[in-house]
């Protein structure tokens, strides 16, 4: 019987796998497998979600004026050179979609954002992993899998799921040794939750280099990720071609009013800044503390930890004890991290209870 179909690059994808948002029992449970952040969304974002209750009927501006404008002004950079999309994801597959396809090779790192595979292999790129340096970043290693196919490098700084950071110097080695053809992809997704004197120099890159696109997303620190905003920052000629196939009307207007009002909320981005590196810091402490067990934690710039289990215990039991007790967290084969956990950073009690749930399984 004829049918039609599917590319077999596409059947090659393997689908994303969310993080789990119930326990095998159905029980309640602390989510912390999705990286949210733990106080929920600004009160002036909710005011304006809800108000924009009374334009159901309307569609959003297609242009996004007013949310790139807000943009622009938070960030210091021009509003016409921002792409907005249904979350970072898709300005990554705008990325993609513009710049390769059959025949093109992108470069990423192994333990990055799985988006990236998808991406590459939705669009018939071929997906050219490089090997990491201890689960981090390592430019070289990039480098060397560079070839005169390659045309999009991804690289997440902070990474995801490993929590790894690049340091500012070796972002400009990297884009310093790309050929100009190549875009290099900064995906900061994280970066609210690094400290000032951290910033990787991405914005700055990609406002005076042909060949640099950063993504941000609204989705993590500023506590929207139902509603997916995200958006992008590049030269003006990258920017065109990613609008050439976006889609027309991305997230609502009140999606994109709530984003305008979470970006004025400086108390509420520092609090979840400032209580995510303390807790974050005191877990990995307490993680350090059960080493002689086998577990270990990958170093974190981002709102969560990755726990590699390396001992007797193994990721797979530890994902279920803690999801028996309570805590729901990232388990990882799918991204070849069979003996990595990936926690999300949450409340005080909850990292709390995380902490004291291993050291009964572990014995420590």
């Amino acid at each position: 019987m004829n049918a039609p179909v599917p590319k077999p690059w596409v059947m090659a994808i393997a689908p994303y796998v969310p993080g789990r948002a119930t326990t095998d029992s159905g029980k309640p449970a602390a989510k912390l497998s999705s990286n949210e952040n733990p106080f929920g969304t600004p009160q002036a974002a909710r005011d304006a979600y809800a108000a924009a209750a009374t334009e159901l009927e309307r569609y959003p501006d297609a242009g996004a004026v007013a949310l790139r404008g807000a943009l622009g002004a938070h960030y210091g950079v021009e509003p016409e050179r921002i792409v907005y999309g249904t979350g970072s994801d898709e300005v990554l597959h705008l990325a993609a979609g513009a710049f390769a396809g059959v025949g093109d090779e992108i470069i990423y790192v192994r333990y990055g954002f799985a988006v990236y595979d998808i991406a590459a292999r939705r669009v018939g790129a071929t997906p050219v992993v490089a090997p990491d340096r201890d689960y981090a970043t390592d430019v070289d290693a990039i480098l060397a899998c560079v070839t005169e196919k390659t045309k999009l490098v991804f690289l997440a700084n902070p990474n995801n799921p490993t929590g790894t950071y690049t340091a500012r110097e070796e972002i400009a080695r990297l884009h310093a040794a790309l050929p100009k053809s190549v875009l290099l992809v900064l995906d900061q997704a994280y970066t609210e939750y690094l400290e000032p004197g951290d910033d990787d120099g991405g914005l700055e890159l990609a406002r005076t280099q042909p060949n640099v696109l950063v993504t941000r997303t609204f989705s993590k620190i500023f506590g929207l990720a139902s509603e997916r905003v995200g958006w992008g920052y590049a030269h003006p000629d990258i920017i065109a071609a990613m609008h050439r196939i976006r889609a027309p009307f991305a997230f609502s207007i009140g999606a994109g009013r709530a984003a305008i009002a979470a970006l004025g909320d400086k108390d509420f981005v520092e609090h979840s800044r400032a209580h995510n590196a303390q807790w974050r810091q005191w877990f990995a402490d307490e993680i350090a503390g059960m080493g002689n067990k086998g577990v270990r934690a990958v170093p974190s710039k981002a709102n969560f930890q990755l726990v590699l289990f390396e001992g007797e215990v193994t990721g797979e039991q530890a994902y279920k004890q803690l999801m028996e007790d309570g805590y729901i967290v990232r388990w990882l084969p799918g991204q070849g991290l069979p003996h990595g956990l990936r926690i999300t950073i949450g409340t005080e009690e909850e990292i709390k209870g995380v902490a004291a749930s291993l050291r009964r399984l572990l014995g420590a």
